[in-house]
């Protein structure tokens, strides 16, 4: 195979093979105007006066019959039981009495090496897939909390204590046993296909006016960016199958998508960003009420937005990917 320092490239075989073939060179003379010994210099010649100019490019070094390659039949079932088992490289030897390297040398061809790469419902590899421009695809969906009492929940604080706080907290309603109910709130959120960039509000609903309304504030946010929305993806929740909603996305010219019922997988970018909307927001530290949860919210989706870097597109930041914005540029 030719490198960088190689002497002769398929450029140079060709002329070195039409020197001799063509114009009559003698292939030691040919040879020495190359710097290459004349065995090399034959043999270019003898795949010319075969191939002609296709000849002169890199053959695979890979052998036409492998006699100790692993059996076809030995690779089903290694593939078999690592999509459906889930078993690492050890676990399937010990199944099918293979060393362990064999087993990891097809999972390795076959490109099912790592787990994250197999879908943990069907065990098949993830298809994975990205939108080529910016509101080629907005995600939608909401992501369901339930609210902090005053002073914390028990996730900081304890049972004991967050059990305390919930009675402490003033104007909820208490169940038929007395116990207050703290309700919940709901996160309406949209990420963008391509760049990932992220847009959420916080209700405390999840009814269909609501959900038009997010829809709407979520694709004027996105224009002013310079990003025109095209289609959009949900699941299958009742404020999405509504008459309202289908009315509000045909006056946005938006093209609405559902998912597969009981498959979130079709959806999972949104719901990747629910986790770390989690991790990073939600549960990151002590709220003192949900107020104050509430408020830290626009300061973390400009943190994800403009300077957390995203594994997904390459290590940089999803407002990079949108190439429209005032002043990116100046």
């Amino acid at each position: 195979m030719s490198h960088a320092n190689a002497a002769l490239t398929p450029r140079a075989r060709l002329r070195l093979a039409r020197l001799i073939v063509e114009d009559g060179w003698p292939v030691a003379r040919a040879a020495e105007r190359f710097q290459v010994s004349w065995p090399t210099a034959k043999r270019w010649a003898e795949r010319y006066r075969q191939a002609g100019a296709a000849g002169m490019h890199d053959r695979s070094s890979r052998p036409h019959f492998s006699p100790t390659r692993t059996p076809a039949p030995v690779v089903r079932r290694i593939v078999h039981l690592r999509w459906k088992r889930r078993l690492g490289p050890v676990g399937i030897a010990s199944e099918l009495r293979v060393p362990a390297s064999t087993v990891y040398a097809v999972l390795a061809r076959c490109r099912i090496s790592r787990l994250s790469h197999l879908d943990r419902a069907t065990g098949e590899p993830v298809r994975r897939y990205e939108h080529l421009h910016p509101g080629d695809l907005l995600h939608m969906d909401v992501k369901k909390l339930g609210q902090i009492p005053d002073g914390g929940g028990w996730r900081f604080l304890g049972r004991e204590q967050g059990k305390r706080n919930r009675h402490l907290t003033p104007g909820k309603p208490r169940s038929q046993y007395r116990q207050p109910r703290m309700g919940h709130t709901y996160v309406h959120t949209v990420i963008d296909d391509h760049s990932r960039v992220a847009y959420a509000e916080i209700h405390d609903d999840e009814t269909r006016e609501t959900a038009v309304a997010v829809l709407r504030r979520a694709v004027a946010w996105f224009a002013a960016r310079g990003v025109v929305t095209r289609r959009v993806l949900t699941d299958n929740g009742g404020c999405y199958r509504s008459h309202l909603w289908r009315d509000a996305c045909a006056e946005l010219g938006v093209t609405h998508r559902r998912t597969r019922p009981y498959r979130p997988q079709t959806n999972g970018k949104i719901e990747r960003f629910h986790r770390s909307l989690a991790a990073g927001w939600a549960f990151a530290r002590l709220y003192p009420s949900e107020s104050a949860r509430r408020n830290a919210l626009p300061a973390w989706l400009h943190e994800y937005n403009h300077h957390r870097l995203h594994t997904a597109i390459g290590q940089v930041p999803p407002i990079t990917r949108l190439t429209n914005l005032t002043g990116q540029n100046s």
